[in-house]
């Protein structure tokens, strides 16, 4: 999500696991990290969680909404949202409804389109009183830093904290269309976003520094803006196509 110059600008279903059986047949110059949408049997004993399956939108569903939007799909094994809904606001944005999360460890694999714009949130809240996920959840920002039409602040920037910590992305952008890893790590002891392999923002939540960023002005309009300490995981259409897989949690 972006917010230029001063404006800030599916039914439930049971949490899709993958089983030490879909890893048969790999051989050896495949390594079981190299499979889309599975968890590894040391990342099942571990605790993650698979949020997508790769076949399906199980467990997802419309923000605020009880089915999946039409502008989500699934294109060979990875979710696609069309960016058909317009931007901000226009009711394009999904959740994964089946639980909320605290404390996390959270992956993703992601590609934009040519000056796309995306982002994915935690600690989500719905309510008629929220129009979208950014209304109540951090956002770590997916965007083609490359390539957008418009010169970008770093606090709009690629794998940044939006609008409270800007990254450092140098050496590991990547031009829209190919596939990025992403990580965020949520703990109250401390905080990280990274980016293929690089960590690009680090911070300490509900720290003095944290609490003075959030009352910095830009969020005067949203009073509830990561006040929450748990919510919902959410993916954006920002009116743009974006793509996601490899969605993958583990509690702290």
């Amino acid at each position: 999500m972006i917010w230029l110059g001063l404006a800030l600008g599916i039914g439930f279903g049971c949490s899709p696991r993958s089983s030490e059986s879909e890893f048969a047949g790999i051989d050896s110059v495949q390594t079981m990290k190299d499979v889309d949408n599975a968890l590894t049997p040391a990342e099942q004993a571990e605790g993650w969680i698979l949020l997508f399956d790769g076949n399906s939108m199980q467990g997802w569903r419309a923000f605020n909404g009880d089915t999946t939007p039409s502008n989500w799909v699934i294109e060979e094994g990875a979710m696609k949202g069309l960016g058909a809904t317009g931007g901000e606001d226009f009711g394009g944005d999904v959740v994964y409804g089946v639980q909320e999360f605290e404390e996390f460890e959270l992956k993703f694999s992601w590609k934009i389109s040519p000056g796309g714009n995306s982002g994915v949130f935690y600690h989500v809240v719905e309510g008629p009183n929220y129009k979208a996920p950014y209304y109540t959840g951090p956002e770590y920002q997916v965007i083609d830093q490359l390539g957008f039409a418009q010169p970008l602040e770093k606090w709009q920037s690629l794998a940044g904290d939006y609008a409270m910590y800007e990254p450092d992305y140098a050496g590991v952008v990547k031009p829209a269309g190919e596939w990025n890893e992403s990580k965020i790590v949520f703990a109250e002891a401390g905080a990280s976003y990274w980016l293929n392999g690089k960590q690009t923002v680090e911070f300490v939540p509900y720290s003095e520094d944290w609490v003075t960023r959030r009352n910095s002005g830009k969020w005067n309009d949203f009073p509830d803006y990561k006040i929450a300490r748990k919510g919902l995981i959410a993916l954006q259409d920002h009116g743009d196509p974006v793509w996601f897989k490899n969605l993958k949690i583990r509690p702290l």
